[in-house]
């Protein structure tokens, strides 16, 4: 795990504000692309499989004016029957953002989570020319994180 001090994690979350302040500003509650695709184009049933696979895009379903995409007829009905038990919680945002910093910021599709069923997302990306994971930093405190984070997108959800 890469060991970031406190004073570098405030930095992170401070420079990240200006990016989370542009994503809200835009008051989307899915993560898209340009194209309006979701969870970076994969294939949201296959996280559950613990095998996340980009989707087709010959196998859509669109779910609260996001695009999904599947690897194939059977899970596009997967999650047409049940889009609440697969979509991504936080809007397909960084968990960790939306609980540390109350704010929506971008994820990396293959760096996620299955806690009590549901699926989190993360960032994990370049910072400061350094790999950042913020599933690492949310793993060290999943338990405290996980209520707040759920409190603060009902919040930033209802904010347009």
């Amino acid at each position: 795990m890469t060991h970031f001090s406190i004073s570098k994690l405030r930095a992170f979350i401070g420079s990240l504000a200006f990016l989370a302040f542009i994503f809200t500003a835009q008051a989307q509650n899915t993560l898209t692309d340009d194209n309006g695709v979701a969870a970076g184009g994969f294939d949201v049933t296959t996280y559950f499989q613990n095998a996340p696979t980009t989707g087709n895009p010959s196998f859509t379903a669109i779910h609260e004016g996001a695009i999904y995409r599947f690897v194939s007829n059977a899970n596009r009905d997967l999650f047409k029957a049940d889009p609440a038990k697969y979509a991504p919680q936080c809007g397909g945002y960084c968990a960790f953002a939306v609980g540390k910093m109350n704010a929506k910021v971008p994820i990396n599709p293959t760096t996620y989570k299955i806690t009590d069923g549901k699926l989190y997302l993360f960032f994990n990306d370049l910072y400061e020319g350094k790999p950042l994971n913020t599933l690492e930093l949310w793993n060290t405190d999943e338990k405290g994180l996980l209520p707040v984070t759920n409190a603060n997108w009902k919040k930033l959800a209802t904010n347009k």
